[in-house]
């Protein structure tokens, strides 16, 4: 049976990551991380979906708030806020926590290796994404090479495969591959402020709502929201 284990944060990015591997895969478990993470509510409604797509869901504990260093994890530090896409910095971000994709393919590689499953799906891109180091190309298929030669894997058969479908994609075109699998995008959480009702100032905010401009749509998470009297 093909199978493979997709990297499942609840975003917009990791849930089309999901509808992705659904059409591809025979077998497709969700993972997602509890690192905590100053956006929680994302695991509440990546449990949700995953319980509407009636799939198989992991919650893996990692507690990065030891090691500090993002206003993600680390609730002292402010969490920048933007008016427009074209006002966010340039270079590292605050938002950046240090190797957590790293981390992520490591815990989730070590899973693969017990399960017997030879490919993870994950959702990075960096068309117009915060320069995050972790979510580029070369990182995904370094990782790779890495888990083929430290795990019972191998580099020359039986490999691990992590694929990163749109990693040179626009979220724009993301989500336009998303809506045309079907994606249902009302319960994916994007805001770094924690909440179901996106603050409208982060940076994943503004980027969400950039994407959806430019698709033409209207987000489906707020199109939710109104229905349900909470905006």
């Amino acid at each position: 049976m093909k199978a493979s284990i997709v990297l499942f944060s609840g975003g917009i990015d990791s849930t089309t990551a999901l509808y992705w591997s659904l059409n591809q895969y025979e077998k497709v478990t969700a993972l997602t991380f509890d690192y905590g993470q100053r956006h929680r509510i994302e695991i509440h409604m990546a449990e949700k979906m995953v319980r509407k797509l009636g799939i198989p869901h992991k919650i893996l504990g990692v507690d990065l708030k030891q090691i500090g260093g993002s206003a993600l994890t680390d609730t002292h530090l402010p969490l920048p806020q933007y008016q427009s896409v074209d006002k966010i910095d340039e270079g590292l971000p605050l938002t950046y926590v240090p190797f957590r994709n790293g981390i992520f393919l490591a815990m989730a590689s070590a899973w693969a290796d017990v399960e017997g499953i030879k490919e993870i799906v994950c959702g990075f891109h960096v068309l117009d994404s915060p320069n995050y180091p972790d979510t580029r190309e070369d990182f995904v298929k370094s990782m790779e090479e890495a888990v083929n030669r430290g795990t019972s894997f191998s580099p020359e058969q039986d490999r691990l495969q992590i694929l990163a479908p749109f990693v040179n994609k626009k979220k724009s075109e993301i989500i336009k591959e998303g809506l045309s699998l079907g994606v249902d995008y009302s319960y994916s959480v994007s805001c770094y402020a924690g909440a179901e009702v996106p603050c409208q100032k982060c940076s994943a905010c503004v980027l969400r709502q950039k994407a959806w401009e430019e698709t033409g749509e209207k987000d489906h998470l707020i199109l939710r929201l109104e229905k349900e009297g909470k905006i």
